[in-house]
């Protein structure tokens, strides 16, 4: 009948084996198989450390294992503003913008909480997660500029190795996650129906010449990308300006001169106007002739016109824009953080559509001048 032998046991028999002594006889003794003693001899061989301990293979693997883990919950603690004798609901909101960067595991155990506990606070809390967003779209941001810093080349792998490489915790599967959503993907995924649809882009046909002179809304908008520095950090502002009525018809600032940025501002003007039979007209930055903004835009039937190169006045419209918004927003004020000088620009692009008055618009606001084409045309 068959005897289970516990590891001690087998340890044992790998090491008179290892020590030199005879397979027959140790197997005759043991009533083992010979591929069985050499299997046990394989998984159970002796290392040396450098302390001058020994350790089989299975135990030096569970070693590893257990530091990997007590090096994650340090950086847990290191992370949070309490410790596990804090109240509950101290320790919860503490971890909270932890949550998909490390293991719930190491989460609950660094701060003595249950899974259970943690599970159903985040439950509870989904439908006003403001650091979930917000970390969320800080990272979409991160991702994307990777992406176009690699020429769009990159895929999950490398970009979380880079993300990983700039001080960001995140895993592969986020990152995959969030490429999918962000309709991002590996040029070589695709490399030959891209290609084609890079060498249309290239071509970069000034539609719009110079001809800022439109009939109706929504049928050409300009954009461009401005810097500005703010302590020490340069913060980029991205606008779209519709050229019929001359309104700001959105506006994204980041710290990344981005596709991300750009597809942004992009977006809350389309969704907000829905324009059919748009004309875009931009500079030649790689944010709009990168492939994922061209995706974009195809999809949403949308079509590109781009300035020369070198030539500013093709864009005037936008160039005129920010000079102002500077002279008269920019450069008055002493912003005291970074939020501070996102509400001025909203509050700036607001006053710049509904009071300020335009020399072009015949003294009127771009607000009043839409508000007139709609009440002539009836809609």
């Amino acid at each position: 009948m068959y005897k289970k032998i516990s590891e001690d046991s087998k340890q044992r028999l790998a090491r008179r084996y290892q020590a030199g002594e005879s397979a027959a006889k140790i197997c005759r003794e043991s009533s083992i198989p010979r591929s069985t003693l050499y299997y046990w001899a394989k998984i159970y061989r002796m290392q040396v450390a450098k302390t001058g301990g020994t350790a089989t293979p299975k135990e030096l693997d569970s070693a590893r294992r257990r530091l990997k883990k007590y090096e994650d919950m340090i950086c847990v603690l290191k992370s949070v503003d309490c410790t596990a004798t804090a109240p509950m609901s101290y320790r919860l909101k503490a971890l909270e913008p932890l949550y998909g960067q490390y293991n719930i595991h190491i989460l609950c155990e660094a701060l003595d909480v249950s899974r259970g506990t943690f599970y159903n606070h985040i439950r509870r809390n989904k439908r006003d997660k403001t650091w979930y967003n917000q970390r969320r779209s800080t990272l979409m941001a991160a991702v994307q500029a990777a992406y176009d810093n690699s020429n769009q080349i990159y895929g999950a792998g490398k970009i979380r190795a880079v993300l990983v490489n700039a001080g960001y915790t995140i895993s592969l599967k986020y990152v995959s996650e969030l490429m999918r959503e962000m309709g991002l993907s590996s040029i070589s995924v695709n490399a030959k129906k891209n290609g084609r649809a890079l060498a249309q882009i290239t071509k970069k046909t000034n539609v719009l010449k110079q001809n800022f002179d439109v009939d109706r809304p929504n049928k050409v908008w300009a954009s461009d990308i401005t810097c500005y520095r703010f302590k020490d950090t340069v913060l980029h502002i991205c606008v779209f300006i519709d050229l019929f009525s001359r309104k700001v018809v959105s506006h994204s600032i980041g710290k990344n001169s981005s596709t991300y940025l750009v597809k942004t501002a992009f977006m809350a003007a389309y969704q907000d106007r829905r324009p059919t039979d748009l004309l875009i007209h931009t500079d030649r930055g790689t944010a709009y002739t990168s492939y994922s903004m061209h995706k974009t835009l195809k999809k949403n039937s949308i079509a590109q016109s781009f300035s020369q190169a070198g030539k500013p006045y093709d864009n005037a419209v936008i160039e005129s824009f920010f000079a102002s918004f500077k002279k008269e927003e920019l450069y008055r004020a002493n912003y005291r953080s970074e939020a501070e000088l996102r509400a001025s620009t909203s509050k700036y692009i607001n006053f710049y559509n509904t009071e300020r008055i335009h020399r072009y618009l015949c003294n009127r606001t771009p607000d009043q001048v839409e508000a007139e084409f709609r009440q002539s045309s009836g809609l």
